[in-house]
């Protein structure tokens, strides 16, 4: 079995996926239909002709109107459900999925209907697919502090249902130490703490990631490779990255597949992961940001196999769970 093959069959976590972002335009019609949301285009066709982004800010405004339709716990969880299902069909066998509140709640639904409809989906992957999963609230980076600090004190009545908190939307004009009190909280709570750094943002604000807010992941992070002693020390700390290769190359962080960062910062020793970031707006899901991104790229079988494994050695499981899971891929690798 060659890398590409392989990409495919490799058992994988996905670590960096905005669950409203897996928003599928057919379940956007359908939701509206049920909830009697009246939307922007007049079809399916019309919806997905407007994914022509040329930065974030492109994205996010389609992105928050397509959120628009969830507004109960049964709809929070066939989103997620939907996704589960895509996953399983690419051997994603542990996803630590991203949630927006503050989309939400900014409409009214409350922070209930959202935790609850996500957490329902997550036991029912698990039950019915043995996917397993959890979830990390993310702060709207553009919204500013003190929402970030009412949004966590509105979600700690579900503490159980999410392991982390995160920080996502507009990079560009917010960097992360306009979050450092409230990470410094939600450390004292005991919650992982990532961060969106590095993808439109300058190294800058990985170094902030890492000093001022004491992440445990950044995800993105490609513009490390405009610092050498960032890149040094990212490779001696092992600091994950969650990379998300066709985000970037939708979103023109990247003109060309061709030219992305992966496998240099993989060469040098850092910890990089592929994830599918949005996938319902960007083209792809985990297999196809995998086996696109080898053959662009031209990586090995042993960059495959470097990929799966960094997945689980950057997730956010027990050191049993993840013992296990590389094992499994070891086995599948051998039997490729």
């Amino acid at each position: 079995m060659n890398a590409v093959e392989l990409a495919r069959f490799i058992p994988k976590a996905e670590l960096h996926i905005h669950i409203e972002g897996s928003l599928e335009p057919e379940l956007i019609f359908e939701l509206a239909r049920r909830n009697g949301v009246a939307l922007a285009y007049p079809s399916i066709e019309a919806l997905r002709a407007a994914y022509a982004f040329t930065d974030l800010q492109s994205f996010l405004d389609i992105y928050y109107a397509g959120a628009s339709v969830l507004l109960h716990p049964q709809d929070f969880h066939d989103m997620a459900w939907a996704y589960f299902r895509r996953a399983h069909a690419d051997n994603v066998v542990h996803a630590e999925i991203f949630f927006d509140p503050q989309t939400h709640t900014a409409r009214g639904v409350p922070i209930a209907s959202v935790i609850e409809g996500l957490a329902g989906a997550c036991r029912r992957a698990r039950e019915e697919l043995g996917i397993s999963s959890a979830l990390i609230l993310c702060f709207l980076r553009h919204l500013g502090e003190d929402d970030a600090f009412a949004t966590l004190d509105a979600a700690l009545p579900w503490r159980e249902h999410f392991i982390g908190v995160g920080l996502d939307s507009s990079e560009v004009g917010h960097p992360p130490e306009k979050f450092e009190r409230v990470f410094a909280r939600c450390r004292e709570l005991g919650l992982r703490v990532v961060a969106h750094a590095g993808e439109e943002g300058p190294p800058e604000y990985m170094w902030q990631a890492i000093d001022l807010l004491k992440v445990d992941r950044i995800d993105h992070g490609v513009a490390s490779v405009q610092d050498p002693l960032l890149m040094a020390e990212l490779a001696h700390t092992r600091l994950p990255l969650t990379v998300c290769p066709l985000s970037n190359l939708k979103l023109c962080v990247v003109r060309d597949l061709r030219e992305h960062p992966l496998k240099t910062m993989l060469d040098a020793g850092l910890c990089v992961t592929i994830n599918s970031d949005d996938p319902a707006y960007f083209g792809g899901y985990m297999n196809a940001n995998f086996v696109q991104t080898t053959e662009a790229l031209q990586l090995t079988r042993e960059d495959v196999i470097a990929l799966a494994k960094n997945s689980f050695e950057a997730s956010f499981i027990d050191a049993a769970q993840r013992q296990a899971f590389v094992a499994e891929v070891n086995r599948v690798a051998a039997a490729a």
